[in-house]
């Protein structure tokens, strides 16, 4: 690997986080993520379990139309 692949990678790693680092500080202004059909929650008095099924179903569909399109543009 070369280093202008090293730096290509590097700058992918770098806007990957910083969008983790949007959807991180935005994510609770969207007001129906996390609470789609699907997501699953259950309480007891000791035990609180929360599986955020559905959203994160979601989240793989809109990622994968996202690489899919990107792979398209780069053929």
């Amino acid at each position: 690997m070369g280093a202008q692949d090293f730096g290509r990678y590097i700058v992918l790693l770098g806007f990957a986080l910083m969008c983790v680092g949007l959807v991180i500080w935005f994510g609770s202004r969207i007001p129906f993520f996390g609470r789609l059909p699907g997501d699953v929650s259950f309480q007891t008095e000791n035990v609180s379990v929360y599986a955020p099924l559905g959203s994160m179903l979601a989240v793989s569909l809109v990622l994968t139309l996202l690489v899919n399109f990107i792979s398209y543009l780069r053929r």
